[in-house]
């Protein structure tokens, strides 16, 4: 069975072909990315995909989306397409299709895929837990959040969550000034406003600020690449904060999940950083839970290393729900 499976986050919709065999194995195509603010819509950019395939695609779709499902009107968190589900097979001449929040898909791969297919970050070095809860965090253009249980015969369930919506909470005095600096823009100060890709740059000018640098606002592609190859020592010191933070954030997810099987970080700027996660204050933070100490340095903590948790996933999802 061949199912075009689609990952649409704020920044890029990837494409994909997935055939899905009788005994479970799924197997991508090479996959297409294309740049959301480059289409008008979902229906023309599965438009150019289709024109790239060759003009015509499978009757199946597989979409894992950043933001909540519902089967009214879909709206992204971080772009500014809008999906009605129940126009799908009308607009894009599909027979079946299947929905999910992106990190329920990428919960669905976490769930399916070999040990090989992570990274140890913190932790005690051991496999993921066969059954139990675990907790799936990943930080891209925003931060997701999904939840996924394992059962004693091997099934599993999964769950979509908000959890990248939840409250900052800072824990020393620069990230006081962080919250401080952001709240003159926001309200209500969430977790993805300080662990996701684009918070980078509030970091960056948190730190000028506190030394007395003035630097100009500039791209978070660019305060990345310079924190990373160590160019730029105060856009270094960004990145390190920066993996603090997610550090304490996933920590908090996984009390507040009971993700205490494991904990899985997933998203393509994740893997960018693992190299600085395991030399930052990343797995400090995650312990840092006062009394509950002890209980979070026995989490196995991983980074998912599949090139395309999403796709992969949402193929998965489908392939459940239309058995």
């Amino acid at each position: 069975m061949e199912i075009v499976t689609v990952d649409i986050g704020g920044t890029h919709a990837r494409f994909a072909i997935a055939t899905a065999t009788g005994d479970g194995r799924i197997a991508l195509s090479d996959p297409e990315t294309l740049h959301t603010k480059d289409h008008a819509s979902f229906r023309t950019a599965w438009e150019s995909f289709r024109e790239r395939t060759g003009g015509t695609l499978p009757p199946r779709v597989a979409m894992a989306i950043a933001g909540r499902v519902n089967d009214d009107v879909i709206r992204f968190t971080n772009n500014p397409w809008i999906i009605r589900p129940a126009l799908l097979k009308e607009k894009l001449g599909v027979e079946q299709y299947c929905i999910v929040n992106d990190f329920e898909a990428v919960a669905h791969t976490v769930a399916r895929v070999g040990e090989d297919q992570f990274i140890h970050l913190t932790g005690p070095d051991k496999p993921l837990a066969p059954t139990g809860r675990l907790s799936v965090i990943g930080p891209g253009t925003g931060l997701g959040v999904a939840h996924l249980y394992r059962e004693t015969d091997g099934a599993y369930r999964v769950s979509a969550t908000e959890g990248g919506h939840i409250d900052f909470a800072p824990l020393d005095q620069i990230d006081d000034a962080i919250l401080a600096r952001l709240r003159k823009r926001h309200t209500r100060v969430s977790v993805e406003r300080v662990v996701a890709g684009p918070a980078i740059s509030d970091i960056y000018q948190t730190l000028a600020a506190m030394e007395g640098k003035p630097v100009a606002e500039e791209d978070d592609v660019a305060i990345w690449t310079r924190g990373q190859d160590g160019s730029d020592s105060l856009a270094a010191a960004a990145v390190d904060r920066f993996c603090m933070s997610l550090g304490s954030v996933a920590g908090d997810i996984a009390l507040a999940q009971g993700g205490f099987g494991g904990v899985v970080i997933a998203g393509g700027l994740g893997y960018r950083i693992r190299e600085t996660l395991l030399r930052s204050g990343f797995a400090e933070r995650f312990k840092a839970k006062g009394r509950f100490r002890e209980l979070m340095a026995s989490i196995p903590v991983k980074l998912i290393t599949h090139p395309q948790p999403g796709l992969f996933g949402a193929a998965a999802a489908f392939v459940r729900e239309h058995k």
